[in-house]
């Protein structure tokens, strides 16, 4: 009788323990599909308010997007144990740090290096402001999600980065890209001394089209299925039966599926065909302005070949000037460097020259002969040769009566 009560016993507190973690399992699993759903809520209302004003700091509706996705990578994150062997909390920032190094370009180190921002938390808060601003949020995390070793090291078992809810958080902060976002890095919004608060009143009232109900249903069944593997054969319920009102409002659903992508691939393709027009366009355009430039640059090369070409006529110019003025110095020199009795003897000359021509008409062989004993080279020759006499035979020149004037 010992035993058999000491085995009941036994049987009952494995099937306490065994119903605790079923409970707990069912209740980890409804927290990870709560902040999913949430999550999914707060980015289509975010959305919907970026169509009438800018999304900044004071948006309530950014503020609970914030809080939820603070939320969600900080499920289950593991503790930093110390030396003395505690576990203090960190903060999902620690994580990202570590796993989107490899995303290009990124935004790590100029968050690492503000001054204002002191905290872990607060630096979370800050890069999820920076990615959005930047357009890049989902990237962060897909890249993140795809370093399974580092999120393994950072985050329990059960956490919504470890399971099939990771791949539609980055799905849904896809479409945020469309946003433009206006953040101050230096408000009260990266205060990390409070935690994030979920504000659920705003999704209480939200309603949801028949294709977002639709869609909803698929997830919910997909988060059913993945609940059920690790439940106990008793929470398995009957299957799924679907009535024929059912399928009617599914095919339904489906046509006017089938007609927005219609009308969307219609409205694409004539998008892409006035695309096409102006490139095109732009194009020829492109095309004349190039030849424009090489005609240009013909006439710009010619005018520069005109001009050299008229610089080396000056300088030709210049030099025969030069020339022409040191022959004139030479000259210069030549007929002062002759005595007072050879002057006087050419000034006589020019003085009989001078009576001839006053007694007679004037000839053209006169004028040529006048004209061959002014020219500078008969000039030089004649007075290179008369200083010659004279270097010859001073006193004869000086007392010989041909020379003088009569």
């Amino acid at each position: 009788m010992a035993s058999r009560s000491l085995g009941g016993l036994s049987g009952s507190r494995g099937c306490s323990s065994g119903g605790k973690k079923s409970l707990g399992a069912r209740n980890a699993a409804v927290e990870r599909r709560n902040l999913i759903t949430v999550c999914r809520f707060s980015v289509k209302t975010l959305i919907d308010r970026s169509c009438f004003e800018t999304i900044d700091d004071s948006s309530p509706e950014f503020n609970n997007f914030a809080a939820v996705l603070e939320q969600i990578l900080s499920h289950r994150l593991k503790g930093q144990v110390t030396w003395f062997g505690y576990e203090s909390p960190r903060s999902f920032w620690d994580y990202i740090r570590v796993a989107c190094r490899k995303v290009s370009q990124n935004c790590i180190c100029s968050i690492e290096n503000m001054e204002n921002v002191s905290s872990s938390r607060a630096k979370g808060r800050a890069w999820i402001r920076v990615a959005l601003m930047e357009k890049h949020l989902s990237e962060y995390i897909s890249t993140a999600l795809r370093d399974f070793k580092t999120t393994r090291r950072f985050y329990e078992d059960g956490a919504i980065v470890l399971g099939e809810e990771a791949n539609m958080l980055a799905g849904m902060l896809l479409g945020l890209n469309a946003i433009d976002f206006s953040f101050c890095l230096k408000g009260e919004g990266l205060d990390g001394t409070f935690p994030a608060v979920i504000d659920y009143t705003p999704y209480l009232k939200f309603e949801q089209s028949s294709d977002s109900i639709s869609s909803d249903e698929e997830e919910l069944r997909t988060f059913g299925s993945s609940d059920s593997e690790s439940s106990t054969p008793e929470n398995v319920g009957p299957p799924l039966i679907m009535d024929e009102n059912s399928w009617f409002n599914k095919c339904k659903r489906v046509r006017q599926k089938y007609q927005l992508t219609l009308e969307q691939k219609g409205y694409l393709e004539e998008l892409l065909r006035l695309r096409e027009n102006q490139l095109s366009e732009t194009v020829s355009q492109n095309k004349i302005l190039l030849q424009r430039i090489e005609d240009s640059d013909l006439a710009h090369k010619l005018e520069k070949e005109q001009l050299e070409y008229i610089i080396v006529e000056l300088q030709d110019q210049l030099k025969s000037y030069q020339s022409l003025d040191q022959l004139s110095a030479e000259v210069s020199l030549s007929q002062t460097s002759l005595d007072p009795g050879h002057s006087q003897e050419e000034d006589g000359k020019q003085d009989t020259l001078n009576l001839i021509s006053e007694g007679k008409e004037d000839t053209p062989s006169l004028l040529g002969l006048c004209g061959s004993l002014t020219s500078v080279a008969s000039y030089k020759s004649l007075t290179s040769l008369k200083s010659n006499d004279y270097l010859g035979s001073p006193t004869t020149e000086m007392t010989s009566p041909g020379l003088t004037p009569s």
